[in-house]
């Protein structure tokens, strides 16, 4: 009898949880939409409908829910569901293609949540975005991105950093699926060699992010989210070529290791080998390269959904810039002037969820960087090893409040041939070696319906500079109808710098490097007002985002090249620096196909020191972006896309320097044609610089003379070598062409 009870008891138990919820998912031409995120809210059900776009939820206890459907590049739908006994829903979807993107976000707050939920202002950027003009890296990508400029920081070995709202890019702290990977050496390195057939979305976050992160997240963040296995396709394949001969091809590959295993594979390769001078200087206006990155990233499948995942990337470049007859036998010698760069880094980084009821997570990075180069006679050797491990509690307490507590530790080793490593004496090399413990602490406030408060606040020992605090506030309100969205951010942000792994105009040897004190930490206080609104018409879907923000810097560390033009003169600031301005996107989707992507950015970045203030070097006071794109019913598109920038303080070698003070008002255009054929297949082409802009021809000062033979630079600085006069690439216009494959 008991045997009767026990199997009609299972047999109930099995037949209350035997509700499901399944359908399909299409797009407004009525094409299935594979990979798309299914997921009941706060809850552990969810999936990803099938290559079909098919998807289905099984086993879901009766009650109410809301289910959420949402994929990068289109707008997130949710419906409320009420389950009952032994009932089977079936539930189809039909989502809308948005550059105004709904997608769940991590940066702003550590926990993923909705963009629109976010108390952060977080943007966010598809795939599909970064295809629209695309690129060799993430680096060239992000040009039109609105308030983002990638910088040029040298006319022969093209190396360069991000700047954010005017501010360089050291103060820019980029992360690859929510793990630090760059900082110090690797800070212009790292973004280049990321295969862009795995990156699902970028999320940038502008303004000090210190309390979460830590050093280095002071002007801004960019988290590359890439694709999880099981979100990918099986085979895909993205290769283009230019007119100048620029070679790029990414593969990507979704394989299994295991049943419970999935894991996803990426390669990327460019190469550029020709030496072209139009402008005429007998330099190379473009760095030769030879790069190759190979990226892998394991999912485990555990019980109760508990994430483990766990991602590699290996990264080799070889690339040089110079006189055009330079050989490679002519390295590190005076015979030919070459800036020849070998570059070897790995990085790890992962994410893994304890075993335990409460939601407790371990995110672990490690990444070595290790360069060879010679900037004419003089050499620069660097190795840098960075070990990031931290600890994330997350916590619903009540109905009103989250919890996030955090414990971190970051170890950097950091060794190079500069006296920027020698002891106090000068004499015996000592490789840097820091230990930053850290906790944090924050509290997601939801007051009402409309209001929510995020408070945070973190304290980090520097084992050379001590206690360093960082807090933050954020505030969100929404009106009823969520077309509206206000959201006010107040934090703190600081950055312990180093100079040598920074800043390329240190290494060439132009000028001499002058430390004037102990340099100290910098700090800086950020405050960020934010808007949006969203207009819905019968025809069209608008969002409009504006923001007005103030950065106000204490003990910055800024090369003074105008002192002496014989040398660079590092000191903390004998003042302050403002970086303020305002911004707006205007984002509007038309039914019939036609998308318009509009930004612009009003700033001004100022150094006042003893009493005189001055305009930051190699900023722009005016930016703007823009993107036109209409799908034909043909499954041919038409992208234009383009930026203007206004001009830019340039650093000169004394007043008899024949060069601009000031750059020109210029604008990069770039058009593209593309065409699907089927699920599979897509062609694409283009020209690139519509308008042809390059920077004037005698950007690199005395290219004939690159040793300085005969010159005494400090009677006439005017007359000596140097590259860094450069706010933009030499390289003019140029065609290209490409094909994409897909296996879904």
């Amino acid at each position: 009898m008991k045997k009767i009870f026990l199997i009609l008891f299972l047999l109930i138990s099995k037949k209350s949880l035997c509700q499901s919820i399944s359908g399909f998912i299409s797009d407004s031409a009525g094409e299935k939409i594979p990979f798309t995120n299914v997921y009941l809210k706060n809850t552990k059900i969810g999936i990803s409908s099938d290559n079909t776009g098919f998807y289905e939820l099984k086993n879901i206890p009766k009650g109410n829910y809301t289910l959420i459907v949402s994929l990068v590049g289109y707008q997130l739908k949710s419906i409320k569901i009420n389950i009952k006994n032994d009932e089977n829903i079936t539930q189809n979807f039909i989502l809308n293609e948005t550059d105004s993107l709904e997608e769940i976000v991590i940066s702003g707050s550590l926990r993923p949540v909705s963009k629109m939920e976010s108390p952060v202002p977080v943007e966010i950027y598809s795939n599909t975005f970064f295809k629209k003009n695309p690129t060799p890296s993430v680096f060239e990508s992000l040009q039109n991105v609105n308030g983002i400029r990638p910088q040029l920081n040298c006319n022969v070995c093209n190396t360069g950093d991000i700047h954010i709202n005017g501010l360089e890019g050291p103060y820019t702290f980029v992360l690859i699926d929510g793990m630090p990977i760059v900082s110090g050496l690797s800070t212009v390195y790292g973004l280049t060699g990321i295969p862009q057939a795995l990156i699902e979305r970028v999320e940038i976050v502008k303004g000090p992010g210190s309390t979460l992160y830590g050093s280095e997240a002071i002007g801004g963040i960019i988290n590359i989210i890439t694709k999880r296995p099981g979100n990918s396709p099986k085979l895909t394949s993205d290769s283009f070529v230019s007119s100048w001969g620029e070679i790029n091809t990414d593969i990507g590959l979704r394989y299994k290791i295991s049943e419970k295993t999935e894991a996803l594979l990426g390669v990327n390769y460019f190469n550029f080998q020709q030496r072209i001078d139009n402008n005429k200087d007998n330099f190379t206006d473009l760095t030769l390269q030879n790069r190759i990155s190979v990226f892998n990233k394991i999912n485990f499948e555990r019980k109760n959904n508990k994430l483990f995942t766990i991602a590699g990337r290996f990264v080799y470049e070889d690339r040089w810039g110079g006189e055009m007859d330079w050989q490679r036998e002519f390295r590190g010698s005076d015979i030919k002037y070459g800036e020849s760069i070998y570059t070897n880094r790995w990085e790890t980084f992962g994410t893994y969820e304890l075993p335990t009821s409460e939601n407790i997570s371990f995110q672990f990075s490690t990444n070595g960087h290790f360069q060879d180069s010679f900037y004419g006679t003089d050499t620069y050797d660097a190795s840098q090893f960075i070990a990031f491990g931290q600890l994330v509690y997350n916590k619903q307490s009540g109905e009103k409040n989250n919890l996030l507590l955090g414990l971190a530790y970051r170890y950097t080793f950091y060794d190079d041939n500069t006296f920027a490593t020698l002891d106090e004496n000068g004499n015996i090399n000592k490789p840097s070696k820091i230990h930053l413990p850290g906790i944090f602490l924050q509290d997601e406030i939801k007051l009402n319906n409309q209001n929510t408060l995020l408070l945070g606040t973190r304290w980090d020992y520097n084992s050379v500079h001590g206690s360093i605090f960082s807090p933050r506030i954020n505030y969100k309100w929404h009106s009823k109808e969520q077309t509206d969205i206000f959201r006010l951010s107040i934090g703190n942000g600081f950055r312990v710098a180093n100079i040598f792994t920074e800043d390329h105009a240190a290494l060439t040897g132009a000028r001499e490097v002058v430390f004037e004190d102990e340099l100290k930490p910098e700090t800086s206080w950020n405050a960020n007002l934010n808007y949006v609104k969203k207009i819905n018409t019968e025809n069209s879907f608008i969002t409009l985002d504006a923001s007005a923000f103030y950065t106000y810097f204490d003990n910055r560390i800024l090369p003074d090249y105008e002192t002496d033009s014989n040398k660079i003169i590092y000191a903390n600031l004998n003042g302050f620096s403002v970086s303020k301005g305002i911004s707006l996107n205007a984002d509007v989707l038309f039914i019939n196909g036609l998308t318009i992507n509009l930004g612009g950015t009003l700033m001004g970045v100022s150094v006042t020191e003893n009493n005189q203030t001055t305009k930051q070097l190699l900023t722009e006071s005016f930016s703007g972006v823009y993107s036109i794109s209409y799908k034909f019913w043909n499954d041919f598109s038409i992208d234009y896309t383009g930026n203007v920038f206004g001009p830019m303080r340039l650093p000169l070698l004394g007043e008899n320097d024949v060069r601009p003070e000031f750059s020109p008002w210029y604008s990069i255009q770039n058009i593209q044609l593309s065409k699907k054929f089927g699920n599979n297949w897509e062609l694409y082409g283009g020209i690139k610089n519509l308008l042809d802009f390059t920077p004037p021809k005698n950007s690199i000062n005395g290219a004939n003379n690159p040793f300085d033979i005969g010159i005494d630079p400090e009677k006439n600085p005017e007359l000596a070598f140097d590259p860094s006069y450069v706010y933009a690439s030499n390289q003019g216009i140029r065609g290209f062409i490409g094909l994409r494959y897909t296996v879904f």
